[in-house]
């Protein structure tokens, strides 16, 4: 006779435990007592929302971010340049960066400037020409910038990677991708773009901006200036995301639908580890307002209190240990690498429909 450890069976013998007793019914997609997360019923345990210590430093690294001086232009893989050695202009020539950061010129061959500045560049050819020539004087003019560029993706017209001038700010990337896409419902057309829970990404850091404010408002503070390399991802009403991270087998996303509860969200991701915390955390209303309820998971599980609807944009959060202030848990959490990974993951996700 095989044994499976108990761990393992699990999420069977409690979707077999919910059945006889009304709770839930998984197979005849009886959903009328799957409660709504509105802080009434028994499984809410604790609702708050940022603290105003928390909302102020959030506004601090904005205001920080507004005030810093962008860096320097350096010279990138597909960036091209016309070379000038005055008084030889035998030797000048228009020519593109390598992939490996090199371009190449007579009399030195290749030379690396990847990485450097415009100014850096033009010493470097000139030392490496000054073998051959007397006092080389070297000019680089950029005619076509490729690597300054930045993501947007999502519910826009047209996404992809767009470059960026001095200056340009979020809104007008948003409007050069032609603003939000649109869908046609009920004989309207409307816009497809979920700006509450849209996100921006630098450096693998998700930053505290509010959407409704930098593109419908201007809000300077949200409207930031881009920089290369920003990942901007505009979510879409109509296939919007639900996200479970945390101690859990696979943590992962799903497409919302009016169906997806708490235990169903977290069977498609493997079930949960053994070190998951009694509680978890429901975070919503979007990254920069997010509002967090700390949802009793234990007694889900028993079936003491009724699965949990979950909403479009929810970020679930199987903690590992007790978190006893939301403060400390903002840090903690939001965000994690994890969330951000997760994030930027291509869109090849699960949308399987429960």
């Amino acid at each position: 006779m095989t044994f499976f450890p108990l761990r393992a069976a699990l999420p069977l013998l409690l979707t077999a435990a919910l059945l006889p007793t009304g709770c839930y019914n998984r197979w005849t997609g009886n959903y009328d007592e799957v409660s709504e997360l509105n802080g009434s019923e028994d499984a809410i345990l604790e609702s708050a929302a940022l603290s105003p210590e928390e909302q102020q430093k959030q506004l601090e690294e904005l205001r920080k971010l507004a005030g810093e001086t962008p860096p320097a232009y350096t010279i990138n893989s597909g960036d091209k340049f016309e070379i000038v050695v005055y008084n030889h202009p035998d030797l000048s020539v228009k020519t593109a960066v390598t992939p490996d950061g090199h371009i190449g010129m007579v009399l030195v061959g290749q030379v690396k400037v990847s990485n450097l500045t415009i100014a850096e560049a033009a010493a470097k050819i000139e030392e490496s020409l000054s073998r051959y020539i007397r006092n080389p004087k070297v000019g680089l003019s950029p005619y076509e910038i490729v690597s300054q560029t930045a993501t947007i993706s999502g519910a826009v017209t047209r996404s992809g990677n767009y470059s960026i001038d001095d200056g340009m700010r979020l809104a007008d990337l948003f409007a050069k991708a032609g603003g939000a896409a649109s869908h046609y419902y009920d004989g309207q057309t409307m816009s497809a773009a979920d700006l509450d829970h849209s996100f921006f990404i630098r450096e693998h850091k998700m930053l505290p901006v509010n959407f409704v404010k930098a593109i419908e408002q201007g809000d300077p503070l949200h409207n930031i200036v881009l920089r290369r390399g920003d990942y901007i991802y505009i979510a879409a009403r109509d296939s919007s995301m639900v996200y479970l991270i945390g101690e859990v087998k696979r943590p992962g996303r799903q497409v919302w639908t009016n169906r997806l509860g708490l235990l169903e969200l977290i069977a498609s991701c493997g079930w949960l580890n053994e070190t998951y915390w009694k509680n978890a955390i429901i975070i919503r209303g979007g990254l920069a307002q997010p509002r967090m309820h700390r949802v009793d998971l234990d007694g889900i599980l028993r079936g003491d209190v009724p699965n949990l609807a979950l909403r479009p944009g929810d970020i679930v959060y199987i903690p590992r240990d007790n978190i006893s202030e939301y403060n400390v848990f903002i840090r903690k959490l939001m965000p994690t690498a994890q969330l951000v990974n997760m994030m930027l993951t291509p869109a090849a996700f699960a949308t399987s429909r429960l």
